[in-house]
């Protein structure tokens, strides 16, 4: 009987063992499978991107004013606001509206699709985990690859539109972003939608790389919030965490945004450009207008990145919890 006990025992420890193997290989298949799909993560960030658009679009026109100003005319955001409103109309601080809102809701919907793939190429086969590492690798990837594909022919579109001053057709060189693109392409080639690409892949790869890592890290840490968890945030919490996020890429990054700028202001229609190339950039703004002038336009990209990124991610955070609620949550019950 104590032999028959014995081996009774030692069946039910070893049952229910292998229970808790099973339950735990269970249990990472299961995080696995209930990742939401990166088509989800795409579809939420680009209408987080028309939102952010519309709400943020007159900072990034002052941006840009600030930034191409070379002889003083502007002392500071308020007055730049203030002379382009009043010099061009309130309408003027929309220029650039649609290539802008296109721009966004396209850029984000590769940035949040992508880095869904890259983490789920990074995640661990076995348990599903994903690295602090390989989250910023993930994020790297994601901006590189939006920096070439959408970002560049499309700021540079952008700033073209925005660096005329005016609101008479007649007297403005290009009349919308389709003729700015023709005309950019029949003067400069086809390339000439990609000045700056250099500037711009630094920049994009570094700031996503810092943002989807702060985002997760401010997400855990302030509202214990993981990946998975079927908790969903609400608008507030989520914009709390993308403004954090937000906040460090733009001083980081700052002398490539104003190289980038530059560089896609130029237009190569004459045969001459000042500016040859990102390091020739960088050392003759250095040497003419000094270091700070490489963080020109810090303060107006301080305020348009972090709120920015707060629209973004109360948006997309809200599209993904309804997803995670109403699919991968109801089937998991």
């Amino acid at each position: 009987m104590a032999a028959e006990g014995g081996v009774e025992s030692s069946a039910g420890v070893g049952g229910e063992g292998g229970g808790r193997q099973a339950g735990s290989v269970a249990q990472a298949r299961r995080a696995r499978r209930e990742s939401i799909p990166p088509y989800m993560r795409a579809v939420s960030g680009s209408l987080g991107g028309i939102m952010e658009a519309c709400c943020l679009q007159p900072i990034d026109v002052i941006k840009t004013r600030l930034q191409l100003d070379r002889t003083g005319n502007y002392r500071g955001i308020a007055h730049c606001g203030a002379t382009v409103a009043r010099t061009e109309g309130v309408r003027a601080l929309w220029k650039g509206l649609t290539p802008f809102a296109t721009h966004l809701t396209l850029k984000y919907a590769l940035r949040m699709g992508s880095n869904a793939l890259f983490q789920s190429a990074f995640k661990d086969p076995a348990t599903g985990h994903l690295s602090n590492h390989a989250r910023l690798l993930s994020g790297f990837g994601a901006g590189v690859l939006e920096a070439l594909v959408i970002v560049t022919p499309f700021e540079v579109v952008k700033i073209r539109l925005q660096q005329q001053k005016g609101l008479s057709p007649e007297l403005l060189k290009y009349k919308g972003p389709i003729h700015c693109a023709r005309m950019i392409i029949r003067e400069e080639g086809i390339f000439g939608l990609w000045a700056g690409a250099a500037p711009t892949v630094m920049r994009n790869g570094t700031n996503q790389a810092a943002m989807f890592t702060a985002k997760n890290a401010f997400d855990i840490i302030l509202w214990k919030k993981h990946e998975g968890d079927g908790k969903v945030l609400q608008p507030w919490q989520s914009m709390i965490s993308g403004f954090l996020a937000g906040t460090a890429g733009p001083v980081c990054t700052g002398p490539f945004d104003v190289v980038k700028t530059r560089l896609m202001a130029q237009s190569r229609s004459s045969g001459e450009v000042k500016y040859k190339g990102m390091i020739h950039a960088i050392r003759t703004i250095f040497a003419e207008e000094g270091l700070l002038a490489l963080w020109k336009g810090l303060l107006p990209r301080l305020m348009r990145i972090p709120p920015g990124q707060a629209i973004m991610w109360a948006v997309a955070d809200q599209v993904t919890g309804l997803y995670e609620r109403r699919y991968l949550q109801s089937a998991h019950l």
